[in-house]
């Protein structure tokens, strides 16, 4: 019984041997290929990380400009508002004025029209027509 026993651990432990060794062998190729890839990682990474600053400083002074133009552009717009403000005011002014100025301007017109029909008027009494009129 004893060394059925044994035959039976001894089975067994063949057994656990012939699953255990793919297995092995298997994380074995799984650590080899993780070597090179982190010894890739480790060759390559350097020029990554410079590429990635360069970007991030590009962006940076991108964001940058970008910054300035648009206050740049923001003044000039605040600026064009009170342009155009300033042109309504005096748009208005002069809408309202300009009525005074045609009134008067049609009261000095009427004036001088009425002013020569009295100069012809008192030409023609004194003396008929002036320059062969």
């Amino acid at each position: 019984m004893v060394e059925f026993a044994a035959v039976m651990v001894a089975v067994a432990f063949v057994v656990l041997v012939g699953y255990v060794i793919p297995t092995v062998i298997q994380l074995k190729r799984t650590v080899a290929e993780s070597e090179r890839l982190l010894a890739r990682l480790n060759s390559e990474l350097p020029f990554i990380l410079k590429d990635l600053k360069s970007t991030t400083d590009n962006v940076r002074t991108i964001t940058d400009q970008a910054r300035v133009g648009v206050q740049q552009a923001s003044a000039l717009f605040h600026a064009l508002e009170e342009v155009g403000e300033t042109v309504q005011r005096i748009h208005g002014i002069l809408r309202g004025k300009s009525g005074a100025v045609v009134m008067g301007l049609t009261s000095v017109l009427a004036g001088v029209k009425a002013a020569t029909t009295k100069l012809k008027e008192h030409a023609a009494k004194k003396g008929g027509t002036h320059h062969g009129r």
